[in-house]
């Protein structure tokens, strides 16, 4: 019995003394602590998800959101095929803009003079005349529309030609979405124009 404590006392001693100097040589390597499990290193990266200061996050969230708007508005304006609606994607609608925009149009003239002459309706004229001006305003007004629908059809027939030239072939709808690009006044065709009067289209 005493002879078991006595080798049993020494091995014991010897675990101890490993254990510090397994300790010594932690803290003597500079690292000071023990490695932290994944279950710590997640709980550490881990972000809540609602923001402490909510109003903040709103004021930041709708400034990106209008920073986000201003990139796309100002892509459209421009033409950047990222930012155009599929009505206006194509190699062949980018030409189509460009033959209209590089030309005069009877169309971008219509709801201007339209407007005009129903104005002049409105003017305080005696009965008699104001029949009379009005039926002059009707004609007017047909005979300008009549003049679009001409110039549109002949302004098609012209770009479908250049589009078979230099694309082999028309697309379907592109002569249509010309014609309504013109009947459009200059300033206000989005996406915006990119060549000048008169400028051939490349």
């Amino acid at each position: 019995m005493f002879n078991r404590s006595k080798t049993e006392a020494p091995t014991a001693g010897s675990a101890a003394d490993e254990a510090a100097r397994a300790q010594a040589e932690v803290i003597a390597s500079g690292k000071g602590r023990a490695t932290p499990s994944r279950k710590e290193r997640e709980a550490a990266n881990r972000r809540p998800l609602v923001p402490a200061d909510r109003k903040v996050a709103r004021t930041a969230d709708r400034e990106r959101l209008r920073i986000e708007r201003e990139r796309q508005q100002a892509g459209l304006a421009a033409g950047d095929e990222r930012y155009l609606p599929a009505r206006d994607k194509g190699p062949q609608k980018k030409f189509a803009r460009d033959f209209v925009d590089a030309r005069w149009s009877v169309g971008e003239f219509l709801v201007p003079i339209v407007v005009v002459l129903l104005l002049v309706t409105f003017l305080p004229f005696p009965s008699d005349i104001k029949n009379t001006i009005s039926s002059y305003v009707l004609i007017v007004v047909w005979g300008f529309f009549l003049l679009t629908v001409i110039d549109c059809l002949v302004m098609g027939a012209m770009l479908a030609r250049r589009l078979r030239d230099k694309f082999g072939s028309a697309e379907r709808g592109v002569r249509w979405y010309a014609s309504m690009r013109a009947i459009q006044l200059r300033p206000l065709r989005m996406p915006k124009p990119q060549v000048k009067r008169g400028q051939s289209p490349a």
